[in-house]
């Protein structure tokens, strides 16, 4: 295979690894942002099992979460019900061919990258609405502001300047973690890299994947470096 014959192979494996990351980050914010209100609620069995379920999800890394979702139902019995399985031949039989077997696969590994994600994200909003004192908000009261009104107009960009930082980390992580959908053969850019390695005895295509991701990251960077510097007007 020539040079660019590997760089479109590797094209499209990306392709795939952007849509797994941008569905995640469409998924796992909003639902983080749920999950850190009911971390914060004033009541206390939502509180403790939301605390509980973001703890079990950061203490258990992702590669294992990963193979939970997907392989637990087979190993509970519950062949017959694993939607995953199910999916994975709708689609095969609706392409008539094997190439469409990973889409099964491919909404477990985005189940599990949501619940993941969308912890760590819950605790850095937590964290950022938390970090906004008391009386702005009752100074929004005496306005005459209901609370949502106070959230908001008030609450709401400052927490986003004070979580942008490390939502930053996060995502550009995320970025990372997408190679973990190898784990059971997602067809993303480091399996496709993996596969011509193999096939062509070739093993440069599996470093080259490393420029795929550098530039990906270095866009995300200035995109997020712009988005502070925008919210810098918040800075005393």
């Amino acid at each position: 295979m020539s040079f660019w014959q590997i760089t479109l192979e590797l094209l499209g494996g990306f392709g795939l690894t952007c849509l797994l990351f941008l569905l995640t980050l469409i998924l796992a914010i909003p639902l983080g942002l749920g999950i850190s209100f009911c971390t914060m609620s004033s009541f206390k069995p939502l509180k403790a099992v939301s605390k509980i379920f973001v703890w079990l999800i950061r203490g258990i890394p992702l590669m294992l979460l990963i193979f939970m979702i997907y392989y637990l139902p087979g190993l509970l019995g519950l062949g017959s019900l694993n939607i995953f399985n199910q999916l994975d031949r709708y689609f095969t039989s609706l392409a008539g061919s094997s190439e469409m077997l990973y889409h099964g696969r491919f909404i477990a590994v985005l189940i599990a990258f949501v619940i993941n994600y969308s912890c760590y994200f819950s605790e850095i909003f937590r964290g950022g609405i938390e970090s906004i004192s008391r009386g702005q908000y009752e100074a929004g009261q005496v306005l005459g502001m209901t609370k949502g009104q106070i959230f908001r107009k008030i609450v709401l960009k400052q927490v986003i300047k004070c979580i942008l930082p490390p939502m930053s980390n996060e995502i550009i992580t995320l970025v990372k973690d997408t190679a973990l959908a190898n784990a059971i053969a997602i067809p993303e850019i480091i399996q496709r890299a993996e596969l011509m390695a193999s096939g062509q005895a070739i093993i440069w295509p599996i470093f080259y994947t490393a420029v795929f991701y550098l530039l990906f990251v270095g866009g995300l960077t200035i995109l997020l470096g712009r988005a502070e510097k925008k919210l810098s007007y918040f800075k005393a």
